[in-house]
């Protein structure tokens, strides 16, 4: 199979294995009146996918560096199919669908990020952008159909009937990977070191901001993706927009798939404005967005879903950008476990952000206009603070972080001293990272780490000093016995 097909056939098998994700949300409306669910165990129920994502990802993902991706990706995909099925069999109640829930969200753990190594295992560099870019639209164009999928479905078979659609749409995706995807052979040595040891990805500064950041746009992502349909059925009902023009499922796939533009847009808009700047100007209009969205929203059907919308493009904005920031700030040998990790922290915050939905709305005492008008405006406030570090403000946050550290940093740490004035100089565990970081790029770091900032002048200008002082000397005198061969010469 050439290059391009084999794109082609994991793109399609990611919409396959995809096109269910969202099923649960879709159907929500239907669910909390048949179940009698309280709004705090619906954020649950909607919260444990992206916790089982969250715990499973670093170990599945990582553990492509040892094993071919593709063996990973057919097991995500066969645990993608039992937790549909299990739900359409089985689910009776909250905790049936929480069980199914967190089988669904490893499954994605093990479908998502292998599927792009599985790529990367087999394409060649000049077709891996376009790879990366068709698998992210696949992703993302499957995840907005999902909605419309799951409720065109639910009202012809049955919520049940839509959970085993799902599981067959899953099934298509395991066939055409197993018959149509390579298996791989392993060549080469091993890679050094241990296979899960994150603490060099944990002291990279940079990649660790854009996860914090990929945290709290994971966390609003999730709490609109995962409540918005139930936001737009609330609001329709108080309105009394029995048959409003556009139904929920359909402006929560519209969302999607406006979002999926907007994240290949602002990749394009940081190449020119800078990422960083682009991730602020994001933030700072989600946070604008957010604190209107469910005061504003809840009194009109229209301008819920206008508001929707451009919400869902602005969270969408700075997707790609915050995954690139990662990916490039990363060590070239630890990118998979920069990523692992990347992926880990987005999702940690995309299970919390719908469970605190549902606690505000049911402390709020149920859906109503200061209910959402809280539960949004709680997503605003976190964006504003991760947003911070992105800012010119930054040190407000950072430095206090620093300053308590330091207090807890122990007394009886193993510290190394300068060899110049003996002084105490830096943690020996800090000052051995530095050392092999250096060499691992081929730099020799020499003497200048085992001296202090003051010793390390002092000897600058000592090594100065006496160069200029050999330039400036005149030349030696002629001796006798050279000035007699001379004499002899002439």
């Amino acid at each position: 199979m050439t290059p391009a097909r084999l794109v082609a056939c994991v793109c399609a098998a990611q919409v396959c294995a995809q096109i269910g994700a969202y099923t649960w949300p879709a159907l929500l409306p239907g669910f909390l009146a048949e179940w009698h669910l309280t709004n705090r165990e619906a954020g649950w129920i909607t919260g444990i996918f992206y916790a089982a994502y969250t715990v499973s990802v670093p170990i599945l993902v990582t553990l492509t560096d040892r094993v071919d991706a593709r063996a990973v990706y057919l097991s995500g995909v066969a645990l993608t199919v039992a937790s549909h099925l299990s739900f359409a069999v089985f689910a009776d109640g909250p905790w049936g669908a929480a069980a199914a829930r967190a089988l669904a969200g490893v499954g994605w753990a093990g479908t998502y990020m292998t599927g792009l190594k599985l790529l990367a295992d087999r394409v060649e560099p000049v077709l891996m952008s376009r790879a990366v870019a068709g698998h992210a639209a696949s992703i993302g164009i499957a995840g907005a159909i999902s909605f419309v999928f799951a409720g065109t479905l639910g009202r012809w078979l049955g919520w049940r009937g839509a959970f085993a659609a799902a599981a067959v749409a899953a099934l298509i995706a395991w066939l055409i990977v197993f018959f149509w995807a390579p298996a791989r052979e392993r060549r080469g040595a091993r890679p050094a070191g241990a296979l899960f040891d994150f603490r060099p990805v944990l002291r990279n500064r940079s990649a660790m901001a854009y996860a914090v950041a990929y945290c709290a746009h994971t966390w609003e992502m999730n709490a609109l993706r995962g409540w918005a349909v139930a936001f737009l059925a609330y609001v329709a009902a108080a309105t009394g927009d029995a048959s409003p023009w556009i139904a929920p499922t359909a402006v929560a796939m519209t969302m999607g798939l406006i979002g999926t533009w907007a994240s290949v847009a602002g990749n394009e808009a940081a190449i020119r404005l800078g990422r960083p700047r682009l991730v602020r100007l994001a933030m700072t209009a989600c946070v604008l967005c957010a604190a209107g969205v469910g005061f504003l929203g809840a009194r009109s059907y229209p301008v819920a879903a206008g508001l929707v919308l451009l919400y869902g493009l602005l969270i969408w904005l700075d997707s790609s950008s915050l995954t690139a920031g990662a990916a490039g700030s990363a060590d070239p040998e630890r990118r998979g476990a920069t990523l692992a990790l990347h992926s880990m922290a987005g999702y940690a915050g995309g299970a919390v952000g719908p469970i605190v939905i549902g606690w505000i709305l049911d402390l709020s005492g149920g859906m109503s206009t200061m209910g959402w008008g809280l539960a949004f405006l709680h997503v605003a406030v976190i964006a504003l603070l991760v947003g911070l570090s992105f800012s010119k403000l930054a040190h407000v946050v950072v430095r206090p972080l620093q300053l308590g550290a330091r207090a807890v940093r122990a007394a009886d740490a193993d510290w190394r001293a300068c060899t110049g004035c003996g002084a105490r100089l830096a943690p020996a565990p800090q000052q051995e990272s530095v050392a092999a970081l250096l060499a691992a790029r081929g730099l020799a770091a020499g003497a200048h780490l085992e001296r202090c900032p003051a010793c390390r002048r002092r000897a600058l200008a000592t090594s100065q000093a006496g160069l200029v002082e050999a330039g400036l000397q005149p030349p030696a005198a002629p001796t006798a016995k050279a000035s007699g061969a001379v004499a002899e010469a002439a």
